[in-house]
C-alpha cells in the first residue's frame, strides 16, 4: 500500500477524485491503495470536506480486514484518519518517508515527514485476507 500510495504523487487534488489522471482527494488515495492491496469495497462519495463523518469513517475500517493500531508504532501502508481542523477528517497513508495524502491547499498529492501537523484520531492497519 506504501508504494502505491508512493506512485499518486504529484497527483491533482480533485474532490472525489479517483484516478491519477483527473486526480484525488484523500479518501481517493486511501481508496487506490486499499484496492491495490486487494481490498474491495465501494467508495463512498456523498461526503463533504467538512461534518461530522468521523462515525462513518470509523464503523468503515471497524471491519474484520483492518486493525486498529494505538501501540504507537508506524508501519508503512497503515492508513491514519486524521482532523485538520473543527469537523474535518482526512486520510492519509504511512509510507518510510511520511505520510502520503491529497492536500486541498496545495491542489496536489503530497508525501509530508512525519509527525504530521494534525490531530491524530485514529491508525488502522489493513490485515487482508
Amino acid at each position: 500500500m506504501a508504494d502505491r500510495a508512493m506512485a499518486l504523487l504529484g497527483a491533482p487534488f480533485r474532490m472525489h477524485g479517483r484516478s491519477i489522471e483527473t486526480g484525488f482527494d484523500c479518501v481517493g488515495v486511501a481508496a487506490a491503495c486499499l484496492v491495490d492491496a486487494g481490498y474491495r469495497f465501494d467508495t463512498p462519495t456523498d461526503y463533504r470536506l467538512s461534518g461530522d463523518f468521523d462515525g462513518r469513517a470509523q464503523a468503515f475500517f471497524a471491519g474484520n480486514k483492518f486493525q486498529n493500531v494505538d501501540d504507537g508504532s508506524w508501519v508503512a501502508g497503515d492508513i491514519l484518519l486524521l482532523r485538520p481542523g473543527p469537523r474535518q477528517l482526512h486520510f492519509a497513508v504511512l509510507t518510510q518517508g511520511g505520510a502520503v495524502h491529497a492536500h486541498v491547499g496545495l491542489g496536489r498529492v503530497v508525501l509530508t515527514p512525519l509527525p504530521l501537523p494534525y490531530g491524530d484520531i485514529t491508525q488502522w492497519r489493513f490485515q487482508g485476507d
